[in-house]
């Protein structure tokens, strides 16, 4: 059961997003949400370097300038969660933190039991228009799962496991089913892509995957689909059941430019529109 929720609370559309859906878990499971705000010094201090010793003072100026903006950035995020929290009746405490974010972030998850987060959070606030590798970062080391969420909220009623039986798969199966995080009053399908000529591996591996999430409460189904791309095929099947979000294991990898997300997992993360809930 879910009893510590934490919002990671950044200037991008997703971030209401994020709060509304914590919001709904802690109010499903009587949960604490904690919304925290990180002014990112390291890139404060990066985006003030250079110049000769004439200069120095004026950097300082301009990092000190900085500083004070992201601040009050920070502050004003926390008041909007708090508004949002208060509105829903959900127990809360605010974070505002300096440092690095994705360390100050996998610092306060090691006491909490999700962390819900938009797809690209960005915290540096002076330029939130520059991407940042908080996420993949946070994932890489974090100890609890992830919810990630896009920028348009929708009630979830239909979730879609991508499950390949791999480690990563499993331990984030097995989250998702003890947490539950949207509830049980859900329909649940699990989609395994098998390779052509393994149909019976295939169906044992979903057989699995059914039984446990129906000793979990889960009202579930299997699909099998035969493929080359995993990412396509889950794509595609995403749009054609019209599931509501994900559910998927982080893989670590470096294909395709892609530092600690497997490829497949990376790009549904960045286009499916949907949230993908993970754990590594």
């Amino acid at each position: 059961m879910i009893q510590s929720i934490l919002v990671a609370l950044d200037p991008d559309t997703d971030t209401p997003v994020a709060t509304q859906h914590a919001r709904e878990i802690a109010t499903r499971y009587d949960a604490q949400v904690t919304g925290v705000a990180v002014v990112d010094m390291g890139s404060i201090e990066t985006s003030t370097k250079g110049g000769g010793v004439g200069s120095m003072y004026l950097m300082e100026e301009v990092q000190k300038n900085l500083t004070a903006e992201a601040r009050g950035v920070a502050q004003e995020l926390v008041r909007t969660f708090e508004w949002a929290m208060r509105d829903g009746g959900v127990p809360f405490e605010t974070l505002v933190e300096e440092g690095v974010p994705f360390q100050r972030i996998i610092e306060d998850m090691k006491y909490h039991d999700l962390l819900v987060v938009g797809s690209e959070p960005h915290f540096f606030y002076s330029h939130p228009e520059e991407k940042t590798q908080t996420l993949s970062r946070i994932v890489q080391h974090s100890i609890a799962p992830v919810l990630v969420v896009r920028d348009t909220y929708q009630e979830v009623k239909h979730v879609l496991v991508a499950y390949d039986g791999s480690d990563p798969a499993a331990r984030t199966l097995q989250r998702f089913a003890q947490m539950a995080p949207f509830g049980r009053e859900i329909s649940v399908e699990v989609v395994h892509i098998q390779e052509k000529g393994k149909e019976d591996e295939s169906s044992l591996i979903l057989q699995l995957a059914k039984g446990y999430l129906g000793r979990h409460g889960f009202e579930t189904t299997t699909t099998s689909l035969v493929g080359s791309d995993a990412t396509a095929e889950i794509m595609q099947h995403c749009k054609n059941c019209k599931a509501d979000a994900i559910v998927m294991g982080a893989h670590a990898t470096t294909r395709l430019q892609r530092w600690i997300f497997g490829s497949t997992t990376a790009t549904i993360i960045s286009k499916a529109g949907v949230p993908v809930f993970m754990h590594r």
